[in-house]
């Protein structure tokens, strides 16, 4: 009877240190080990695995999470520093300060050589003179039209213009006396006469409808111009010229219309 009992009890005993032992194996946690690298590896092998890194459970999302973390910084501070590097590159734009050169615009200033214009002091040495008998040439000649008119012709034979004054003083033959100006032919500015240039005066000798007095014929004339320091003979027909007492003269002027319309 007490063998029985012993056997019973080391069976108990046995039994008791059995599950002592599986309790201990199931405490160390080795189960749970090999439960979650069978699931990991489950996961890795079907797609829906894959997609659970994106899902909110902490356990998958821990790993790569904190990878992510770690590649954002590095990104943004590479990024950042290469974008920083980029913008301060754009400070070279400073160097559109060299704009300034604009200012050797200054030499503009040069345009002041214009003052070089004084060269037209070359037309104050070809200032004009006097007409004179000394450098002109005079001719008279008896017109058809108007009638009764002498047109006097004077040329400048010189190298330099020459101004002829006034009108010109004729007489004819020992006339003691020179007949007055027509007023109205006066023109407006000197005529002035370049090298090789006339000039032109006209001399009504006698009334076309006759009615003037002491009428004669003359046969020479002398003609003073110039403020009469200079005297020209110019020859008249060889059967001389009529004048009466209705003679008179025209200023000088530029062009021979312009004379012979008095």
């Amino acid at each position: 009877m007490s063998t029985r009992t012993n056997r019973t009890r080391m069976l108990v005993a046995a039994a008791l240190t059995a599950a002592t032992l599986t309790l201990t194996a199931c405490g160390s946690g080795e189960g749970v080990h090999d439960e979650g690298a069978s699931a990991g590896s489950a996961s890795t092998s079907t797609p829906t695995a894959s997609a659970k890194p994106s899902s909110p459970s902490p356990k998958a999302s821990g790993g790569t999470s904190t990878g992510a973390g770690q590649a954002d910084p590095a990104s943004s501070t590479s990024e950042g520093s290469a974008g920083g590097a980029a913008g301060s590159s754009g400070t070279t734009g400073s160097a559109g300060s060299s704009g300034s050169a604009g200012s050797s615009g200054s030499a503009g200033s040069s345009g002041s050589t214009g003052i070089s214009g004084s060269s037209g002091s070359k037309d104050s040495a070809s200032a004009s003179i006097h007409c004179s008998s000394a450098s002109t040439r005079m001719a008279a000649a008896v017109v058809s039209r108007p009638l009764n008119h002498l047109l006097l012709t004077i040329t400048n034979t010189g190298s330099k213009n020459c101004d002829l004054t006034g009108y010109p003083a004729v007489r004819f033959d020992q006339a003691q006396s020179v007949p007055p100006a027509f007023e109205d032919s006066k023109p407006q500015a000197v005529v002035t006469l370049a090298p090789g240039e006339s000039g032109y005066a006209s001399v009504l000798l006698s009334a076309a409808d006759g009615s003037g007095s002491n009428g004669r014929t003359a046969k020479s004339l002398s003609v003073s111009f110039g403020g009469g320091a200079s005297v020209a003979r110019p020859s008249l027909p060889a059967k001389g010229v009529y004048v009466d007492d209705s003679i008179g003269v025209s200023y000088w002027q530029s062009t021979m219309a312009d004379a012979l319309a008095w």
